[in-house]
């Protein structure tokens, strides 16, 4: 195995985000008439895309799917406005994140963002968080018209970038990154400290609990 790029997920992986994005979620329900939400219930509902955790949050099933009734348009607008407001008051990066990600960059070795979270979000949080720059190709969950668990974003990155599938890393946190990795064939890093849950069960090449592990495993 030869790694020549890296592909991350972004929240629950590079950055901790769930207390912006449940303030968003329990705002734009406020804004219907209906209760807050416990912090750990919007997290549970994080990872397939804005439109998924605003179907999830104003039904408060995980089950809900986005179908574009009235209650959810008048949600996705609230939520994009209030989350877009407030993209980084409580987002931080995780331990050691900044200066992994400096150290990789600094070697020349290729760098990308795959996430399910839309443009309209990512790339401003990217550059709000100063590390925009680092990243050689960024897709978002609306960018191509499939998102992760497919593995066309992960085959977008890789043509995009010159390099064979194989040869690129995925590091992410939940089932969709490894589903993703796997229908794509690319080799696999999940982080523990993210906002998936029985990790061990999904088969991932290697779990990390510290951000900088991951240079112990490109030596490997």
């Amino acid at each position: 195995m030869s790694i020549q790029a890296i592909a991350f997920d972004l929240d629950g992986t590079l950055v901790d985000s769930i207390h912006d994005l449940a303030r968003a979620a329990n705002a734009a329900r406020a804004d219907l008439g209906l209760a807050p939400l416990a912090q750990d219930t919007v997290e549970s509902y994080v990872g397939d895309g804005a439109a998924s955790l605003v179907a999830r949050v104003l039904a408060d099933d995980m089950a809900a799917e986005f179908d574009g009734s009235e209650l959810q348009q008048k949600g996705m607008t609230q939520f994009n406005l209030h989350y877009r407001a407030g993209l980084t008051i409580a987002t931080k990066f995780y331990p050691k994140v900044q200066e992994t990600l400096h150290a990789l960059h600094e070697r020349g070795l290729p760098l990308a963002i795959i996430t399910n979270k839309p443009e309209r979000f990512t790339l401003p949080l990217l550059r709000e968080l100063g590390v925009f720059e680092h990243f050689d190709v960024i897709v978002a969950g609306d960018t191509l018209p499939e998102r992760k668990p497919s593995a066309l974003p992960l085959a977008h990155t890789a043509d995009k970038l010159g390099i064979e599938l194989e040869n690129m890393l995925m590091v992410g946190d939940s089932k969709n990154d490894i589903l993703a990795a796997k229908n794509a064939g690319c080799p696999n890093v999940l982080v523990s400290y993210g906002y998936g849950d029985e990790l061990e069960k999904m088969g991932a090449d290697a779990i990390i609990h510290r951000f900088d592990e991951l240079f112990a495993f490109l030596e490997e």
